[in-house]
């Protein structure tokens, strides 16, 4: 087997040594020449007259002074509830198969994002892209013949009419290539289970029946999965059930607060991959490992755009201001934050992901993920964003010897004035008293936001912090979207729902 093994490995070399790298800028034309072709004679390609725009001299400038920016509810409103109408060729010819169940973090109401045969084929080439690109991380042979545990939604989608829905990672599971099936677990049955606990369950009983290389998930979920594993079989860490476990593949959020906890889960170092799946698409992954950045896809079904990350160009609802400008792809610079805009083959169109990234070496093209534009806190001018609230997070952790792989934080009114109150889930609760750590967290940001600093002589009067177990943030998403899959935890809620999420936290707490 391990023959087997090394065959796998040459053939990953030798298609990495064979893949050129395209050229950024002449990939992203060559996209969205192509996106644009191929949407002209839809409702969305007439209305904004793609065929006239395709005989322009300056493409990129002349589609983005024709075609508006749309988050979520503007083209949902305005176009893909068409789709739910019975309407074919709305913003991509034909109807999509597929819908992605996306909740995110904004509430309970699921958004249903179109997913085009397209789009699957493009999250296929991307995953091969990722396969790959492992030939730069220096892993022996026999990871090559190793299973891979895919933590994601229920593969058993729900069938409507003309289409299927279900969360990415169960539609993209649902799609797996027949050569991979004998890799991928837990399989099919038990992929299907609907119940998040209930998987996770049989997950748990069968997990020494498997012999686990590599494991892909969101952060929380992965922890907790892990943790229900290591209870049922009465281990101390997951390389006692899987030994051959080399390989974490993350998404979703940022790894960082969850670093300390995962590395409690593991024997010995694991190598841990940065990948970039959204509903919306696959837009980068790690490619090598000098590095926690993650390249950005240009040749594939994926068209960017760039937006610096401004409080002027933000509405409070998180959408764009119609007029803030944009940069493109020649003329980005290393680490400054823009919020990130895509057009795509499911017919996404100049369309506001939500994510904010910024770019840590231009000529890579890599990112790193920093932040929601909805955890963007500037109530009294203090400029939070979710990156410079998880750099303080693990500050703290350091400071005080700790574990927080969870926070959430409002701007409230007391008496009168307002106060940042935080919620941290640690892991040692009670180790350290909330003052002394609301004064840490308020020097912290002092000291790496000169604008929160400036907040904090003014409007701002005050940090809070209270301290909770990290289940209270799981529970919270299970009663109010459901557990497992694309679920985030939100970092920033508004006062009314912090309302609710601190009803809900006395009542787990009493």
């Amino acid at each position: 087997m391990a023959v087997i093994g090394s065959l796998i490995k040459g053939l990953i070399h030798a298609t990495d040594a064979v893949t050129s790298e395209p050229d950024g800028i002449e990939a992203q034309e060559k996209v969205l020449r192509e996106l644009l072709k191929k949407a002209k004679d839809t409702a969305f390609g007439k209305h904004y007259n793609f065929e006239e725009l395709l005989k322009s001299d300056d493409l990129r400038r002349e589609y983005a002074s024709k075609v508006p920016f749309f988050d979520y509810n503007k083209i949902n409103k305005e176009w893909w509830q068409k789709m739910h109408e019975g309407e074919e060729s709305v913003t991509w010819p034909g109807k999509p198969p597929y819908f992605a169940l996306s909740s995110g973090t904004t509430g309970k109401s699921s958004k249903r994002i179109p997913v085009t045969e397209d789009m699957v084929e493009a999250i296929r080439q991307t995953g091969i892209k990722q396969v790959a690109s492992l030939a730069n991380f220096d892993l022996p042979s026999d990871f090559f013949q190793k299973e891979i545990m895919m933590l994601g939604s229920s593969t058993d989608l729900d069938k409507k009419s003309d289409h299927e829905e279900g969360e990415i990672s169960g539609i993209s599971a649902s799609n797996i290539p027949f050569w991979f099936r004998n890799f991928y677990k837990p399989g099919t049955d038990i992929a299907d289970i609907e119940d998040w606990d209930e998987r996770v369950a049989e997950i748990a009983k069968n997990a020494k029946n498997w012999d686990i290389g590599a494991i892909t998930g969101i952060p929380s979920w992965t922890e907790l999965m892990i943790k229900k594993i290591l209870e049922y079989h009465d281990a101390k860490n997951i390389h006692e059930i899987w030994p051959n476990l080399q390989v974490y593949s993350t998404g979703g959020v940022a790894f960082e607060p969850y670093e300390k906890t995962f590395e409690q889960l593991f024997a010995r170092p694991v190598t841990v991959i940065d990948t970039y799946l959204a509903s919306e698409g696959f837009m980068a992954f790690q490619a090598r490992p000098e590095t926690r950045s993650m390249k950005l896809v240009l040749d594939n079904g994926i068209y960017f755009e760039f937006v610096p990350f401004k409080p002027e160009y933000i509405e409070e609802d998180g959408s764009l201001n119609p007029d803030a400008p944009v940069v493109p792809l020649e003329k980005v610079e290393v680490d400054q934050d823009y919020v990130l805009v895509i057009s795509t083959v499911s017919g996404a169109w100049r369309y506001l992901i939500g994510d904010t990234i910024k770019f840590t070496d231009v000529k890579k093209k890599e990112i790193r993920i920093t932040g929601r534009t909805k955890f963007f806190l500037n109530v009294v001018g203090s400029q939070l964003s979710v990156n410079k609230m998880n750099d303080a997070v693990k500050e703290l952790e350091q400071k005080f010897g700790i574990t927080i792989p969870e926070f959430t934080i409002s701007a409230v009114k007391k008496d009168g004035e307002f106060i940042h109150k935080w919620y941290l889930g640690v892991e040692e609760n009670g180790k350290v008293k909330n003052e002394e750590m609301a004064k840490a967290l308020d020097e912290l940001l002092k000291d790496a936001n000169k604008n929160y600093g400036v907040a904090r002589k003014k409007a701002l009067k005050g940090v809070e912090v209270v301290q909770v177990p990290p289940s209270v943030f799981f529970e919270w998403s299970g009663k109010n979207k459901k557990k497992g899959g694309q679920v985030k935890m939100e970092k920033v809620m508004k006062e009314e729902k912090f309302a609710d999420w601190e009803e809900f936290v006395q009542q787990q707490l009493s």
